[in-house]
């Protein structure tokens, strides 16, 4: 059995496909903690990313916000039907995965792009009604599934194209240190062994993107 150990200090490829620095980045660790960064007024999406020791691995931003979507945000919410791009980055702020959610009416899709531009997959919502899931799509093929089991307690599970299990995100987890780890806003990664790619980038980016994205259309639902 691969101990989490041994997960976060092999080398698994990043999202370009080279080999990065054993353990310690946002492709390489086994488990990702994801923290909304608090404000007064919430206009422009920013995630913390860091590590189950609290150690920072990275952020996901929203890039592409000119004032008027910013005020219509703050008047409405029809700024959920919009297209919305973020960037995932690493600690020294370089883009690692390009997200694009395109304006929609009913259901999500977003794409994941490398920085360069080069298409990773896409994240494609698969219903309306019920339990929401999300298919993960690499060259019109699936790779793989995100699962609402319950959108409002945040149990997600992550399973790949023969339905397996390979990653769950949580609102909780036991591992955490409850002194490095007190807010609410906090959520949980687990990824369960080295994942190929493009299925990595394609877990990180969905795991990324739940709240962001995804999320927007809990509205009653799960």
């Amino acid at each position: 059995m691969t101990t989490q150990s041994n997960v976060s200090s092999g080398s698994h490829p990043g999202a370009d496909g080279t080999e990065p620095a054993p353990g310690g980045t946002l492709f390489t660790e086994p488990v990702l903690v994801v923290n909304q960064k608090a404000k007064l007024i919430e206009l422009t999406n920013e995630y913390k990313v860091m590590d189950q020791h609290g150690r920072d691995l990275g952020a996901v931003v929203e890039v592409g916000q000119g004032v008027f979507r910013k005020i219509l945000r703050f008047v409405s919410s029809w700024d959920q039907f919009l297209t919305h791009r973020l960037e995932i980055r690493d600690t020294q702020g370089q883009p690692q995965l390009l997200l694009t959610r395109p304006a929609k009416i009913f259901k999500s899709r977003v794409l994941v792009a490398r920085p360069d531009g080069s298409q990773v997959g896409e994240i494609v919502q698969q219903n309306m009604i019920g339990k929401i899931n999300f298919a993960m799509n690499v060259d019109g093929r699936q790779v793989g599934a995100i699962k609402a089991e319950n959108w409002r307690a945040w149990n997600f599970a992550i399973v790949d194209h023969e339905g397996t299990e390979i990653a769950r995100i949580t609102k909780t987890w036991e591992g955490l240190a409850k002194t490095l780890f007190t807010t609410a806003d906090n959520y949980v990664l687990q990824i369960h062994r080295p994942l190929p790619e493009p299925l990595r980038s394609l877990v990180v980016a969905t795991a990324l993107t739940v709240d962001t994205a995804l999320k927007q259309d809990s509205r009653g639902l799960g």
